[in-house]
């Protein structure tokens, strides 16, 4: 009775006695109430415990899908700097090479111009005649 009284809020000094059936009633009520409150407060608590699983866990995975994703960005950075390097490379291997072509092509040029003014024969070649 003490104690259902301290609960609902009430200080009485004295409490005058219950009958062995009223105790008992009491008693079996309070303790079913703390059994069910019990219960209920370590249901609240695992599904806390369970939501905060489930958000770490989803977090985790949110992470690792994040570093996957920026190793995948590095990966395709760095292929496109060799790709570039590899165009400007053969860009300017090709450049150098039409350059040294339209030399060797000039100086051509030149040799068979010189060549075709005087035509003259050769006195090592029989001539037909």
């Amino acid at each position: 009775m003490r104690t259902k009284m301290s609960i609902m809020g009430f200080h009485a000094e004295a409490i005058k006695p219950l009958n062995e059936e009223a105790a008992a009633e009491l008693g079996a009520n309070l303790l079913g109430e703390a059994i069910i409150f019990a219960c209920a407060g370590s249901c609240l608590l695992l599904e806390f415990w369970r939501q905060q699983s489930l958000k770490h866990r989803k977090e985790v995975e949110r992470t690792a899908s994040l570093q996957s994703l920026r190793a995948d960005m590095d990966r395709l950075e760095q292929a496109l700097d060799e790709l570039q390097v590899q165009a400007a490379l053969s860009t300017t291997a090709l450049d150098e090479l039409r350059a040294e072509f339209r030399t060797e092509l000039q100086e051509l040029r030149t040799h068979v111009s010189a060549r075709s003014p005087s035509p003259s024969p050769n006195p090592n070649t029989p001539q037909c005649s």
